[in-house]
């Protein structure tokens, strides 16, 4: 421990008082599944209580349910990875085999949305949220194409790796972020007006970056002033989200490291895992569901999640 932190239990540590507001001192961590390969992409369905996650190295869509325990939803789900509801509620994902965005219609069925830029095949979409236009943003690394347990292969089409916005009503795709080397995880601020985005290209390039940064949405199809939010360490973040007082939560090597929304870290929520990605769900939004590791984990907070 640093001298300015304060270790309030094996789960909770605290490096600023505003943490308690947050989460109890004494909160417990609590594993609800194990068994994945590598989980991603959480999800809350709030019709059935229950949540959706990708077992994105094992090519596995799951579903995790207090009365069901795990059940595999797609086997195999060309290697999905983030997903999301729309306003509709319907399952939007990343899949990182077909190198697109996906959704699954009411009768089940899973159809392409997107998977060409200017005519050119996206690398591997990898994250995603969806705005309250309807909008759908995600980012675009090429691990998909570079990792063997993330995709099927092939060639990067792609001059890089860009952050999109995709309108399904339209069907129009834009370039929004141009300048980041590997985007991966992103969240907006809860008014929408700030645009976070974590770059985890330390994972596999020796002079890659491990933080996150911070964009000004200036209108629904550009953004200015990118500049770095924090820098995540031990390893790299991956997903993120933001209560409703606009904290935001990282997913790192050691935990969830939350932040406030001008970048202090207040403190971090312990896991025994690597953590990879994160979402509120609940009766009340206030407990936040994490993928870890080969797990699913959940802690209850005082805060809840932006609808």
């Amino acid at each position: 421990m640093t001298s300015n932190e304060t270790q309030a239990s094996n789960t909770i540590a605290i490096y600023d008082d505003r943490m308690t507001a947050i989460v109890d001192p004494d909160a417990t961590l609590q594993k609800l599944a194990d068994g994945a390969v590598h989980t991603e992409g959480s999800v809350y369905l709030p019709k059935d209580e229950s949540v959706v996650y990708s077992d994105a190295h094992d090519n596995r869509l799951l579903r995790w349910s207090a009365k069901d325990g795990v059940t595999v939803l797609r086997h195999p789900s060309d290697y999905q990875n983030g997903n999301c509801l729309d306003l509709d509620n319907r399952l939007v994902s990343c899949s990182g085999g077909l190198r697109a965005i996906i959704r699954q219609e009411p009768n089940g069925e899973w159809i392409v949305l997107v998977d060409r830029y200017q005519g050119k095949r996206l690398n591997s979409p990898n994250d995603l949220v969806v705005k309250r236009d309807g909008s759908i943003w995600f980012t675009d690394p090429p691990y998909g194409i570079t990792e063997p347990n993330q995709g099927y292969g092939g060639e990067q089409e792609q001059p890089g790796s860009y952050v999109y916005r995709f309108d399904p009503a339209t069907g129009v795709i834009n370039a929004i972020v141009t300048d980041m080397l590997r985007p991966n995880g992103l969240t907006f601020s809860p008014d929408e007006c700030t645009l976070y985005v974590s770059d985890s290209s330390a994972f596999n390039l020796p002079d890659g970056y491990h933080y996150i940064r911070a964009y000004d949405v200036v209108s629904d199809r550009q953004v200015a002033n990118g500049r770095v939010f924090a820098v995540i360490d031990p390893g790299q973040p991956d997903g993120l989200c933001v209560d409703e007082p606009g904290h935001v939560f990282a997913t790192a090597q050691d935990g969830v490291q939350i932040y406030t929304s001008e970048g202090t870290l207040l403190g971090k929520i312990l896991v025994p895992e690597v953590c990879a990605n994160i979402t509120f769900g609940g009766k009340t939004g206030n407990r936040l569901f994490i993928a870890a590791g080969h797990a699913l984990y959940a802690i209850d907070l005082k805060t809840k999640g932006v609808k």
